[in-house]
């Protein structure tokens, strides 16, 4: 959920190169920043809006709904190529010429669309979960995609929910059991858990770095991480930064994969207006 709530912007559209309309919002004055939002994350219900509200001082921010969630639609098939083209329409319709900013699978969008050529000044990234998926037990790679694909396709939310969570991201097992007692904050998690198979093929199929095609952004890149996240989360921001030609690394101490607006817009502010 949102740290902090800025007030609701009109809904306008931008139209994506496969003719999915694609709901966005801006508000504020100043250089253009589009915010980009994670897994199971829309404009009501993630933290793009908390962080829009620390920085409309200073920027114009765009916040948008990616397809599949919130007003946007979703156009079949899927493919990761799609959202990097929501992405740069977005852009385009805002008025281009943007910095943008991606968290977790968000952060992954960011780089990929950077690295396919989706024009953009400079970019942030905040922990794209690039930290490996465990294997089964005899050593082979698990087919997570194909799982959490099927239990999406039997209508099981929740379970697609908690197989995200805790299977594929590791999270802690209790972590869907707790989400549970929060009616409200369930429902729109069960909402959008028909999206999560595409943050999977955004993440790649073990999520594993594309260190190729890092290696071909040209954007002025920062890549962020929590100072008490992972050690794996840790490794993989910087195997990030360290693909990206020129890319800088920053740690925000006390902070974890859900990092607090208040810590993160100073420093995109900074970045961003450097």
């Amino acid at each position: 959920m949102s740290e902090a709530t800025a007030e609701t912007a009109p809904t306008e559209f931008a139209v994506s190169k496969d003719g999915t309309r694609i709901a966005f919002e801006r508000s504020g004055s100043g250089p253009l920043l589009v915010l980009v939002d994670g897994a199971l994350c829309f404009r009501e219900f993630g933290p793009a809006r908390g962080v829009s509200a620390q920085l409309v001082d200073r920027f114009t921010v765009v916040i948008y709904d990616r397809r599949g969630r919130g007003e946007s639609g979703d156009t079949h098939p899927y493919a990761p190529q799609r959202e990097f083209e929501d992405l740069a329409a977005v852009i385009e319709a805002a008025g281009g010429d943007a910095s943008v900013m991606g968290q977790s699978s968000g952060a992954g969008i960011v780089y990929r669309a950077a690295a396919s050529g989706v024009p953009m000044r400079k970019l942030i990234g905040y922990e794209a979960p690039w930290v490996g998926l465990r294997t089964a037990k005899d050593g082979t790679a698990r087919d997570y995609l194909g799982e959490l694909r099927a239990l999406v396709a039997r209508g099981e939310n929740g379970k697609a929910v908690g197989y995200f969570m805790v299977k594929m991201v590791g999270g802690p097992f209790f972590l869907p059991l707790m989400m549970r007692l929060m009616p409200k904050v369930w429902k729109q998690l069960q909402a959008t858990a028909t999206t999560l198979p595409y943050d999977a093929e955004v993440m790649g199929a073990q999520f594993e770095p594309p260190l190729d095609e890092l290696a071909r952004i040209t954007v002025p890149s920062l890549v962020l991480c929590g100072g008490k996240s992972p050690d794996a989360m840790k490794a993989a921001q910087q195997t990030v930064a360290a693909t990206i030609p020129g890319a800088q690394h920053r740690i925000l101490p006390g902070q974890t994969h859900q990092v607090s607006a208040s810590a993160l817009a100073p420093v995109l502010a900074e970045f961003f207006s450097g």
